[in-house]
């Protein structure tokens, strides 16, 4: 067959066509291969692998990545036993461990079509450096992060419709001193473990010539408009003439918000390409109650010809105004948790957006709106979690060190993870707030520089130079260059319940105004609370993954072999029930303070890490005790929380209570008056109420109204419970107050008191019914202490160490003493005015207030216990019940108490069988006891 002339020319033309359609797709379209599967893998304990060129190989052992050794069972089993040892108690046990270099080998087959001009090895997230080759031959670049995917371009190695055999070399070995012994949560064996292995993403993807390398977005309320700018790579040698096409939209609606569309220019190489996109609709911020988020998408080229990308952001206008923060000109107040990377179950974070989220909706459940990550940074997973459910995120280089500025090498390093957060999470509005680090010393004026070179490239989000620090001249003051400030103390003071509660008598009318005084940024305060609730033995069973709970089943064998067991679920409640009530004031004098603009606890759910630190609400697996739950702590933990100004928590029924009301409001402006309404109950039976009108503004409301009752009316120690509510609303909030006789005197009846422990063995030797109240301040024992154990035992051990009142309230020893079965601040004064007796030894008798012993020790603890001797009658009390008893009205009370009981017929003590432990144990020793300061566990 001939063609034309004609039909020649158009053959020609066709076939350029067709040729330059392949060219194009060829240079913009991009595919991934998913890596996920069964690698072959082999352990380097010797380091061999190099010089014996293992990249050559193909091992006989099998595991599946994304995945870790010790989801395969690889590494040094475990052969430690469950014992109360520092070992054991530190943290959770790895089943198999292994830190040094790993190896991991497959053959791929490179699909046909990728005919592009890069192929990228992505491994989203890997502990600590990672070295590539392809068939043999060395990739030549290496990766170290430990906070963003490690890339390599495999380009120049790979062959299109050819299998290849590609070999990871994975070394978790610390390479840089970021981690004080091993304690940064980024690299550590306290719940994050220092895993070696791949997980998230695992993939290889086919980059054509023409693509988008990064795109940062930096939108503008006020000027309702989004600054582009967009890292494009042309690894063409042609300069290129393309249309650029940008769509942006509102993810939840329906057409376009704004779109941009311009030719560009591109030379060979990477290229800026710098454009500001106009929003002509209506912007919706981005905040935790409108979490409202907008799609940009940007194509480059024609049609379906074109190479895309998307991302996700949100509209959102974020700065410190003095001492607030403000969030799209509104003030707000980040009620925040830490995640310390506490994962029990992987030993590793979640890569799944729906873990993160299962996370996040809890805490938000829980009242939060605010998660610190502590010296670590979360996967994308995480970020666009938080995006959605309007989470406010503080996120942190991976570092806790005392050595900062000692090392170029570290600080070369943090500059470069700083920059892979940026890029890879910077676009997300939940990232709100950066703290390079967690209670970082050394040379802070390299921590100064490092801010002030962040905020030149990132002006996105708010910085501070570190979540305090013990570094001497500093922590007590932001730095020059924070824009917020995150402390646990200032130069004028505390800003936590840690150095208060146990040192100053309760009161509910305290601020930490005067501590602030002289700051003049935003303050947040640092990891409030650390109250220890003693162990969940039947936590043990959910320990199914890759750590052994050594810690809790030694604590379970201790108390099986001390008789103790029956106690443990007991132990929990009434420790966790004395948590919540100083979590609850922590909180409420946090909102009460102006200057204060968030609080960082420590923790909501457990940490079993640094010396098995359980001071959460919730356990490990963000699962409830069953201490109280997300309805009742939302009552003081929410965004519009009624508070109560009041003096005391224990009255005598001659006095007045007087109350000044305050409320929280970070919910909305109310445009109309709202109404109060108090109210004061007995026993769920109304005694008083009354009600106000108030206007409501943001920000924490002063001053909105008073009420005053007489409390004549009651006649017996009496507990009463004071109840603010929001009328028509769900916010309420309510506190106990204790009410006792003024003008009771105390009969002692036929009850011999005495402080000499002689002379009471004598007494009741010879029949009589003796109350021994020796002097607590030279009696053998533990410090008298209201607050539990501070974070752990085993982390802290010169503390005290004791965790609250185990009561049985319906014991006849309390019936003119109201009390639940846990410490409450009635019991303030009786608790720093004793010490704490140990009864391990003491053989018979019965205690009637059990003080509950720490974990790491389960000794058999007791302010006061009962006997008897042949015919005579002994209770022994180690409160102070002499001293000061008309001012000391709780203390007169429950000695009144004691004393009924022990001239009714209900006094029926037990037999003591050594009552030669009473002589040796209760006699008076020269060195009174001392308190120790808050501090002093430092």
């Amino acid at each position: 067959m001939k063609f034309s002339t004609k039909n020649q020319t158009v053959r020609k033309l066709l076939l350029s066509i067709l040729i330059a359609c392949c060219l194009y797709t060829e240079l913009f379209s991009q595919t991934k291969l998913n890596l996920s599967g069964q690698w072959a893998v082999a352990l380097d304990p010797l380091d061999i692998g190099v010089k014996e060129q293992w990249e050559n190989r193909l091992f006989d052992t099998q595991l599946s990545l994304p995945g870790t050794l010790d989801d395969a069972k690889l590494g040094n089993p475990n052969t430690l036993t469950p014992e109360l040892e520092k070992l054991q108690l530190t943290h959770l046990t790895r089943k198999h461990r292994y830190v040094g270099a790993a190896w991991y080998a497959k053959e791929i087959e490179i699909p046909k079509d990728w005919n592009g001009e890069k192929t990228i090895l992505k491994l989203e997230r890997v502990i600590w450096k990672t070295t590539v080759w392809v068939d043999g031959v060395k990739v030549d670049t290496e990766q170290n992060s430990l906070i963003a995917p490690h890339y390599f371009d495999l380009s120049k190695y790979l062959t299109p419709g050819q299998t290849h055999r590609i070999t990871l070399r994975i070394d978790n070995r610390k390479f840089f001193d970021v981690s004080y012994n091993n304690l940064a949560h980024a690299y550590t064996d306290h719940t994050q473990i220092i895993w070696n292995g791949v997980i998230g993403e695992f993939s290889l993807e086919n980059q054509r010539a023409v693509h988008f390398d990064d795109v940062q977005v930096y939108p503008d309320i006020t000027a309702k408009s989004v600054k582009v700018k967009a890292v494009i790579q042309n690894n063409t040698t042609r300069t290129m003439k393309l249309p650029l096409h940008v769509e942006c939209s509102l993810k939840a609606g329906k057409g376009l918000a704004g779109q941009v569309d311009q030719e560009i220019t591109l030379s060979a190489g990477e290229q800026v390409v710098e454009f500001t996109l106009p929003i002509t609709e209506e912007i919706l911020p981005w905040d935790e109650f409108h979490p409202n988020l907008y799609s940009l998408h940007l194509s480059l080229g024609r049609k379906s010809r074109s190479t895309d990308t998307a991302l996700d952001f949100g509209f959102r206008d974020f700065k410190a105004q003095g001492k607030t923060f403000e969030l799209n000109g509104q003030p707000i107040f980040l009620r925040g948790t830490l995640e310390c990377n506490i994962f029990p179950l992987t030993g590793h974070p979640p890569m799944q957006k729906d873990e993160w989220l299962n996370i996040f909706q809890t805490a938000k459940n829980w009242g939060l709106n605010h998660i610190r990550f502590h010296s670590w940074c979360p996967p994308e997973a995480a970020f666009a979690a938080a995006d959605q459910l309007g989470v406010y995120l503080q996120v942190e280089l991976p570092i806790w060190s005392l050595t900062v500025g000692e090392f170029q090498s570290t600080t070369e390093f943090l500059y470069e993870e700083a920059q892979r957060m940026i890029k890879e999470y910077g676009n997300h509005p939940s990232f709100m707030l950066w703290s390079l680090g967690n209670e970082l010393q050394g040379n802070m004026s390299v921590l100064n520089k490092m801010v002030s070179d962040l905020k030149e490239t990132d002006n996105r989000r708010l910085f501070a130079n570190t979540s305090f620090t013990f570094e001497k001249g500093h922590g007590d003051r932001p730095e020059p260059n924070d824009d917020f400030f995150v402390t646990q103390w200032t130069k004028d003071g505390w800003v936590r319940g840690q150095g208060v509660f146990n040192a100053q008598s309760p009161s509910f009318n305290k601020n930490y105004n005067s501590a602030l005084a002289n700051v003049h940024v935003p303050v947040v305060t640092h990891e409030i609370g650390q109250y220890a609730v003693f162990p969940n033995i039947r936590e043990i069973d959910k320990y199914t993954g890759v750590l052994d709970p050594l810690n809790f089943k030694a604590i379970r064998n201790d108390l099986q072999k001390k008789g103790l067991i029956q106690q443990a679920d007991d132990f929990l409640q009434s420790s966790g029930k004395l948590a919540a009530i100083l979590y609850k004031e922590e909180i409420e004098r946090a909102l009460k303070t102006a200057g204060i603009s968030g609080f960082q606890l420590l923790d909501l759910h457990d940490f079993p890490g640094q010396g098995t630190a359980l001071v959460g609400l919730l356990d490990a697996f963000w699962e409830s005790k069953g201490i109280l739950d997300s309805t009742d702590f939302k009552r003081f933990n929410g965004p519009l929380v009624p508070l109560l100004n009041f003096e005391k928590a224990t009255y005598k029924n001659s006095e007045v209570f007087h109350a000044d009301v305050s409320v929280s409001n970070y919910l909305q402006p109310f445009h109309e008056s709202q109404t109060i309404e108090w109210s004061i109950s007995k026993n769920d039976a109304l005694l008083e109420s009354g009600k106000f009108d108030v206007q409501l503004g943001m920000g924490f409301n002063d001053g909105l109204g008073k009420f005053s009752v007489d409390l004549s009316s009651i006649q017996e120690a009496t507990k009463l419970t004071v109840q603010l509510q929001i009328a028509g609303t769900n916010y309420s909030n309510s506190w106990n107050i204790w009410v006792y006789p003024a003008s009771e005197t105390v009969n002692f009846g036929d009850v011999i008191y005495t402080n000499d422990v002689t002379e009471a063995i004598q007494q009741v030797q010879a029949g009589k019914k003796v109350l021994l109240n020796p002097d607590w301040k030279t009696t053998k024992g533990l410090e008298g202490k209201f607050v539990p154990v501070f974070w752990s035992p085993v982390h802290f051990p010169t503390q005290a160490g004791t965790m609250g009142l185990l009561l049985d309230k319906q014991n006849a020893v309390f019936a003119d003493f109201p009390t639940d079965n846990h410490t409450d601040w009635q019991w303030w004064d009786l608790n720093v005015n004793s010490t704490t007796l140990i009864i391990d030894s003491l053989e018979g008798g019965t205690p009637l207030i059990q003080m509950i012993d720490n974990f790491a020790n389960n000794r058999k603890l007791a302010l006061a216990f009962e006997g008897s001797l042949n015919e005579g009658k002994l209770m022994v009390v180690s409160i102070d019940l002499n001293s000061n008893l008309e001012k000391r009205i709780v203390a007169k009370q429950l000695l009144q108490s004691i004393l009924r009981y022990m001239n009714s017929d209900d006094f029926r003590p037990a037999t003591i069988r050594n009552p030669k432990w009473l002589a040796d144990n209760l006699k008076p020793q020269q060195q009174e006891q001392k308190k120790q300061d808050a501090t002093a566990i430092y």
